[in-house]
């Protein structure tokens, strides 16, 4: 030790004074030294500890546990399943029937379950031969323009990609579509193609549901030869078991923490009193509106832009995009309903699922009260389905409503004939089936079972988030109309919106709200032509394409021409929009504005006989300037009847024949220059 001190030392210096200074000195660098060693001793000893822990982390294994609770193999086997039933919902529709296949189970001597395929590795199906009489259904609603719904955008990518062996999947599809869209039933009839040429076995033909017929009866009349088809694959019969069975069972909580209890939440407890981003439809953001206009000048109806203020929400969007709304029930239904049962509607209850594997816990948030399941979460405003009718049935004292009951559920013609009339056709909801079934009285808990949920409403934005980046625009109008049985029905969203009055500090003008992405998109180069068509309300996304491209030129880029053909009944009744268009053509940002008014003259005027007068003008459009074009509004007859003068342009002026034209006009579809965001 002291040799490493010594270089540093004077060796002339040799008085006693120097040797302690040197005592000293060594006894410093000791304890300098034993300090350095030790602290690097105690370091390495530390680090080791921990390089030698790294690969053991219990913790590891958890990490791993989801993966297995994925297997929907392994939960099947777990609960003796042997029935999978698979949806593809973006309504609930889709949902609701896949439970309702897989309550029938139990009549046969199987048993099943209803699963979302965003919640498993849908590549186990390659293993559900491991299941004794297993057989996998899929009930897939089509959304938009052919495509699938989001829970099922996986399962779809996985169906594309996949080179699996199906060759022991048993299986059948039901599609849900509708017959006004270009692509009707896209979704089923790609997921019942596919699964047959990955060497799946077929058990029963697809079934395709029209929404725009009667989706309900499309899928009793499926059902009811889908269940004889599966008997006769399995040798099985029917138990002749037709029993009501209830899902999930009532607890009423009577001394209960009210912070724990839902309000009309979608998700997380609290989530809109203490709001989280990202806001998404199981999280939505609670938007303050800042604006409600009137937009029509006359009229029965009542047409009116919102704005809801999206600041601090991290929420983006671009034009063409629909912003969904949570609407809540009118509480004078509500409380009808209350009455009616003779219910204390303030009761906090919780429906927990008697099937104690299943992941859906409850069929809404709970415990919540059911004044807040009637206003929120519920819907009480459609008709119900047949199967809401035949659990209903029980409950009623009077044997003729009871048999009606029974009738309407039946998949008899006269059955399904009195349905479609007494129900749908009237338009009767569950009030009015109430009101006029004197005796009919079921425990409200049980309706809360079996109503479905009331789903979010969506709309095409009507701004530009280039313009406006801290606000969303809503065009709507008002649904309201009297029904068979002279009841006044009442769109439950619209009027909702329309109370929507800006407050300074009120929850009154609050919109559960949360943006949906959309393909409906103006061009990559602002200087390709856009041709835009949208009577009534279907003009909401252009004014947000007009409000872009207006930016564009301002920020000096070459903008291409901007057309819009605009329809509504009359002009100094409903002509939406009328001075900001008015100024957009002014700016020459608009650079052609045609307008139809369909009754200001004895014969009606619409979009598309407008089409036709400036037919030569759309052609040089679309064939030099490959514009693209946009089409939004009501797809049961405008959109037809203008992609059906299309065709007429293209044959004209392309010389060629209408099968060619077709094709042209198809071809112009998948390139993305010919976009619909239509409804029914």
């Amino acid at each position: 030790l002291t040799a490493m001190g010594e270089p540093s030392m004077d060796p002339t210096i040799s008085s006693p004074d120097s040797s302690a200074q040197q005592d000293s000195l060594f006894s410093m660098m000791d304890v300098f030294l034993i300090s350095l060693i030790t602290g690097l001793f105690t370091y390495w000893f530390f680090f080791r500890k921990k390089k030698e822990e790294v690969p053991d982390l219990p913790k590891m294994q958890s990490v791993a546990a989801p993966v297995r609770d994925s297997s929907f193999i392994e939960k099947m086997k777990k609960t003796g399943r042997n029935i999978v039933v698979f949806y593809g919902s973006q309504t609930g529709t889709a949902e609701e029937f896949a439970n309702r296949l897989s309550k029938d189970a139990h009549r046969y001597g199987l048993r099943g379950m209803a699963a979302d395929p965003e919640e498993y590795d849908l590549s186990d199906l390659s293993r559900l031969s491991e299941i004794d009489k297993s057989l996998a259904v899929f009930c897939m609603a089509t959304y938009g323009e052919g495509d699938p719904t989001d829970n099922a955008q996986d399962f779809y990518d996985w169906l594309q990609e996949a080179d699996a062996d199906l060759s022991g999947l048993r299986f059948a599809v039901f599609g849900l579509g509708n017959k006004t869209y270009e692509h009707f039933n896209a979704m089923g009839k790609y997921v019942d193609k596919r699964l047959e040429e990955l060497g799946a076995q077929r058990v029963f033909e697809l079934g395709l549901g029209d929404d725009d017929g009667n989706l309900e009866e499309d899928f009793i009349t499926w059902r009811e030869q889908f269940w004889p088809a599966v008997c006769e694959h399995f040798g099985v019969e029917a138990t002749g078991e037709e029993s009501s069975i209830r899902q999930y069972e009532l607890v009423v909580h009577t001394d209960v923490n009210m912070n724990k209890v839902y309000t009309g939440e979608m998700g997380r407890l609290k989530s809109y009193e203490n709001q989280k981003p990202p806001f998404d439809a199981k999280n939505p953001f609670l938007a303050q509106v800042t604006e409600n206009r009137k937009l029509n000048e006359g009229g029965e109806r009542h047409l009116m832009h919102l704005e809801l203020d999206i600041s601090n929400s991290k929420i983006r969007y671009e034009s063409g995009d629909h912003v969904a709304v949570y609407p809540a029930n009118d509480s004078s239904l509500v409380n009808q309903i209350g009455e009616i049962l003779g219910t204390d509607l303030d009761t906090v209850m919780s429906l927990n699922n008697l099937d104690e594997e299943s992941n859906k816990k409850h069929p809404f948030p709970c415990p919540t009260s059911y004044r807040t399941a009637l206003t929120y979460y519920l819907d009480i405003t459609n008709p119900p389905r047949t199967n809401v009718l035949y659990e209903l049935a029980q409950y009623a004292t009077d044997a003729g409503e009871q048999e009606r009951l029974r009738k309407m559920a039946s998949s008899a013609a006269e059955g399904k004939a009195l349905y479609l009339s007494w129900v749908v056709e009237a338009r009767r909801n569950i009030l009015a089936i109430l009101q006029d079934m004197p005796s009919l009285r079921p425990p409200i808990d049980h309706l809360c079972e079996l109503l479905p949920r009331l789903q979010a409403r969506y709309y095409s934005i009507a701004s530009s988030s280039k313009v406006h980046p801290n606000s969303i625009h809503i065009c709507a109008v008002t649904v309201e109309y009297e029904t068979k049985t002279g009841r006044l029905n009442k769109g439950v969203a619209t009027n909702w919106l329309k109370n929507k009055v800006p407050d300074q500090n009120g929850s009154s003008s609050l919109v559960p709200m949360y943006v949906r992405k959309s393909q409906f998109r103006l061009p990559f180069k602002p200087s390709t032509p856009v041709i835009m068509i949208g009577p009534g309300t279907g003009v909401a996304p252009f004014i947000g394409f007009i409000q872009e491209r207006a930016w564009l030129k301002q920020q000096g880029k070459e903008v291409g021409e901007t057309v819009l053909y605009y329809g509504c009944r009359r002009e100094h009744e409903d002509y939406l929009y009328r001075e900001e268009l008015a100024r957009f053509q002014k700016e020459g940002v608009l650079t052609q504005l045609h307008v139809a008014f369909s009754r200001d003259q004895a014969e009606k005027v619409y979009v598309q006989h407008l089409l036709k007068k400036n037919k030569e003008n759309i052609w040089k459009l679309l064939n030099e300037g490959m514009a693209h074009i946009y089409v939004c509004g009501d797809a049961r007859n405008m959109a037809r009847d203008v992609q059906n003068t299309f065709y007429e342009i293209v044959s004209e002026f392309g010389n060629m024949s209408q099968p060619q034209a077709v094709d042209y006009v198809k071809k112009l579809m998948t390139k993305g220059r010919y976009s619909l965001d239509v409804w029914s």
